[in-house]
């Protein structure tokens, strides 16, 4: 069995942990694939009023994807789209959960994972949360969907720094840009999200469903051509990208030729 992704109950709120923490709790395919079923799964319990998503561990949130699965999973533009469907159908499954989700961060939450973070509606963190995109160094390019979460958080200026440097930012710094919505001391960071996920618990569940739809309706965007769309997935057939993942993975630095 997969128990990559564990689902506990606690009353009436619910926490899914990502359960690879020797891996920073970074997903694989499957994990991702996973992580969207088990959402949609308890975004149907009537009886739940809130979802917490947590990382294993005190160690990562989670480290995104599992870049040891890159030539099995990413290696092609025809493995790229698919495995962007799992990752993109698991951040829809958050964004779009009937139930208020919160993200409950710990160390590491990066690329994918912080996009997951961004598809929730809460992102609580301690002290020790760090975050990024670091796509750059492996030359991929976000998908459209994945922009607007990280533009609608943070706004074009911070996004263009968060993607175009790559680097890593604290829990402060991320507090101050808008990728967080607050910190809790590590030894209260359950306490915190446990309080918070009650608040939200105790209200109307009806009024919670209809603000947040208010609020997404109000962020949409227009519609993209099929050009655009497809055009998301050209990053996979270039030399850069390909360079990218295999340095990585060989623990080298990349030479980039934009080719």
């Amino acid at each position: 069995m997969n128990n990559t992704i564990l689902v506990e109950r606690h009353n009436n709120i619910a926490f899914i942990t990502l359960n690879r923490p020797e891996k920073r709790n970074a997903l694989r395919q499957i994990d991702w694939i996973l992580l969207a079923n088990t959402i949609d799964k308890v975004s149907h319990e009537e009886e739940l009023r809130c979802l917490v998503i947590r990382g294993a561990g005190d160690a990562a949130f989670c480290a995104g994807a599992d870049i040891s699965g890159f030539e099995e999973e990413r290696s092609s533009r025809e493995k790229v789209k698919v495995y962007e469907e799992a990752t993109g159908k698991a951040f829809s499954a958050a964004y779009e959960c009937r139930l208020p989700v919160i993200a409950m961060i710990n160390g590491f939450c990066l690329g994918g994972g912080l996009e997951l973070a961004l598809a929730c509606d809460l992102r609580i963190s301690s002290p020790s949360g760090r975050f990024g995109i670091p796509a750059k160094n492996v030359g991929l390019f976000l998908s459209y969907g994945l922009l607007e979460l990280l533009v609608d958080a943070v706004g074009k200026p911070t996004a263009f720094e968060i993607l175009l440097e790559g680097r890593i930012h604290s829990a402060e710094e991320a507090k101050c840009n808008k990728l967080i919505t607050r910190i809790a001391d590590q030894d209260k960071l359950l306490e915190e999200v446990m309080t918070s996920a009650k608040r939200i618990a105790a209200g109307a569940p009806l009024a919670a469903r209809w603000h947040r739809r208010a609020i997404r309706r109000l962020v949409q965007r227009s519609s993209y051509t099929s050009d655009e769309l497809e055009a998301q997935y050209d990053y996979a057939d270039s030399d850069d990208y390909k360079e990218g993942y295999q340095a990585f993975l060989n623990g080298k630095k990349p030479v980039f030729t934009g080719q």
